[in-house]
């Protein structure tokens, strides 16, 4: 789903159907994967073929997975890469993080790059990865640390 941010130009996901927007004003965005009803086993991105990778059932139901976890790994990458692959800006960070509905994901990461730690709690958002040819706003996942209140 592509949103106007303005000037007629749209705001376009990396790939659909990966996270869901917020509805309500104190609502987080949150990521889509799956379910396997037999075993219990999570997939993100969702398995769109309903089949579950563990115990082959087909009993795979499309879920919202939290929108906190921790910092599994990460490496902060200085120089874009060869090839034009990745068009986001530099320097960016690159890992792991696994959700507290225990499935692991890969990501990028935004916002204080130099406080990421291992083991640290970090939250979902929403962000622009870079500008498309017509001047559209390519939005993706990212997790950045999860903001302390004192």
């Amino acid at each position: 789903m592509a949103d106007v941010c303005g000037m007629g130009k749209m705001k376009i996901p990396i790939e659909k159907g990966l996270w869901k927007e917020s509805e309500l004003p104190d609502e987080k965005p949150r990521l889509i994967g799956s379910k396997c009803t037999n075993c219990g086993e999570i997939y993100f991105p969702r398995r769109n073929n309903g089949r579950c990778l563990r115990c082959y059932g087909k009993a795979v139901v499309g879920i919202k997975l939290s929108n906190k976890g921790k910092i599994a790994s990460f490496t902060i990458i200085e120089r874009a890469p060869a090839g034009g692959f990745y068009k986001g800006p530099v320097p960016y960070a690159y890992g792991f993080v696994d959700l507290s509905d225990d499935v692991r994901i890969r990501t990028l990461y935004g916002k204080n790059l130099a406080k990421l730690k291992v083991g640290m709690e970090v939250e979902l958002f929403i962000d622009t990865l870079y500008e498309d040819e017509q001047g559209n706003e390519v939005t993706t996942f990212k997790f950045q640390p999860v903001e302390t209140k004192y």
